[in-house]
């Protein structure tokens, strides 16, 4: 077993009689409370709606100084490969959103629009809206979306009107979808960053525009929740942005004050600061420094607790969902797309689901720098192979976190997915030194590893995983582990305990 695993070149250490360390403390998995419970589809991703239509999104990094977004066309939700990437994160949500979607126009049945009618920005074709539906049945995550509120939608008395909302519902019921989940647009605590929203609109706008929404929904899509209102960075980032910067700001309070108890889950996004190309809004941006530190890593439970305390007051009892969250807004950083933004990823999902939060959704699935997949290669990033992972051991009943032998070792703990009794374990080292964890004697181990931290290319157990020419992930076999597990600085780990013996998991 030792020489297999050498030569694999895992980080696992087998202790026993002669080791010349004390054995670490047993953990106390059988014992571990249940702290909850998350959806069955916690983990979920978000698809722009700029990328199903085409247009300028995030430009990558390396094009002419200044560059902040670049045309692209239409992502192709047919390609085989992108299928079988997103089939093995299932079963999931795909959001399909995101600013741009305000102000989308899509066309009647025989329509063909070359540019978009007066009052919207883009155009969405119905064969790309039947494109998205067939992909989400593929790949079993069930649409989450918004819709489009801009200047073409209202009325001569500036109000919102639902036919371009009806038009969404009945195209994806005729071509045999559902939608999940929506809110009602974007990000409204920040109306001024979608083109062609009304001037100068505010929480009382938004609560007349909203009964109207709450009350179409009920009726044109009964089995759809209502999410909102979707704001972001509340509790800690867009407090420092210039209110000049997105137009007037609106606040969730006042949104959610206007109609309470009209939501299904109360839905927030987080970025933790802004990359690069966001720079001249003078809030600092996503330092790689700061990357495994416990500032960086425990801020996105600075905004669960703002909105957890705003749904405490206006939904109560009510679900939170985080319906779009990344290591950094406009695209993410240069380091985003790498092993460094793994600790911030995993660490996020199992934080926010010990505060109860039942969906996260990561932004994107597969554009710009903080996508899970490389879209230009479709080559998956080290935050799709964290996510497969997460998918795979990480089950929907959340446990209290075991004793951590050192604070840069941070513990996750949830009933292992399918196996009864069993505990699934995350552990995410952000210090230098070795841990060792006693897991007992018939537990399955996982190990990420990057060298340098920064790399695109990581290692789990030694190897390096991929995807197979028949759709097959490679390279994702546990190795077993007798007695302790050594979790080496700079790593993450994931444990598989089948005999772990947890009343909360039966």
């Amino acid at each position: 077993m030792i020489r297999q695993t050498l030569l694999a070149g895992a980080t696992l250490l087998i202790t026993g009689a002669a080791a010349a360390t004390p054995a670490p403390a047993p953990l106390g998995l059988a014992a571990l409370a249940r702290l909850g419970s998350v959806s069955e589809r916690y983990q979920a991703y978000n698809i722009e709606m700029v990328e199903v239509t085409g247009g300028r999104f995030w430009a990558p990094y390396g094009g002419p100084p200044g560059e902040i977004y670049r045309q692209r066309p239409p992502i192709d939700l047919t390609d085989p490969k992108l299928v079988a990437l997103a089939r093995n994160l299932g079963p999931s949500l795909m959001r399909v959103s995101g600013t741009w979607s305000n102000n989308t126009y899509l066309e009647t049945p025989g329509e063909t629009l070359a540019t978009p009618p007066a009052g919207f920005m883009q155009v969405l074709k119905r064969s790309q809206w039947t494109n998205v539906i067939a992909f989400s049945k593929a790949v079993d995550a069930p649409i989450v979306t918004s819709f489009a509120v801009s200047l073409g939608t209202r009325g001569p008395d500036g109000l919102w009107q639902p036919e371009q909302a009806q038009r969404v519902v009945e195209l994806t019921r005729e071509a045999g979808g559902r939608l999940y989940a929506a809110e009602f647009f974007n990000e409204p605590n920040m109306p001024g960053g979608a083109k062609g929203m009304p001037a100068h609109y505010n929480a009382a706008n938004y609560a007349v525009d909203f009964r109207a929404f709450r009350d179409w929904a009920r009726k044109a899509a009964p089995g759809m929740l209502i999410l909102g209102p979707g704001g972001v960075g509340e509790g800690g980032l867009t407090r420092d942005i210039p209110v000049n910067a997105f137009g007037d700001a609106v606040s969730s309070e006042d949104m959610m004050k206007g109609n309470p108890g009209s939501l299904d889950a109360v839905s927030y996004h987080f970025y933790g600061s802004v990359s690069q190309r966001c720079e001249a809004l003078k809030i600092g941006t996503a330092d790689r420094a700061e990357a495994l530190k416990p500032t960086w890593l425990d801020r996105t439970l600075v905004d669960v607790d703002f909105y957890a305390r705003q749904r405490d007051k206006y939904e109560p009892g009510k679900p939170l969902w985080n319906t779009e969250t990344a290591q950094a807004a406009c695209g993410g950083s240069p380091w985003a797309s790498t092993f460094l933004d793994s600790f911030r990823y995993l660490n996020q999902l199992g934080a926010l689901a010990q505060r109860g939060v039942q969906v996260v959704m990561h932004n994107t699935l597969a554009a710009s720098d903080y996508a899970l997949i490389d879209r230009d290669t479709m080559t998956p990033r080290p935050n799709y192979w964290a996510a497969v992972l997460w998918r795979r051991m990480m089950g929907s009943t959340v446990l209290a976190a075991p004793h951590s032998p050192s604070p840069e070792l941070r513990l996750y703990a949830h009933c292992l997915r399918d196996v009864p009794g069993g505990v699934g374990l995350l552990a995410i080292n952000t210090g230098t030194a070795p841990q060792e964890l006693a897991v007992g004697r018939r537990a399955l181990a996982w190990s990420l590893q990057g060298e340098p931290i920064d790399t695109r290319s990581i290692t789990i157990n030694g190897r390096a995983p991929a995807l197979d020419a028949k759709g097959t992930l490679t390279g994702l076999d546990g190795v077993p582990v007798r007695g302790a597990l050594r979790v080496q600085g700079s790593s993450i780990s994931f444990v598989a305990v089948r005999d772990a013996g947890n009343p909360a998991c039966r």
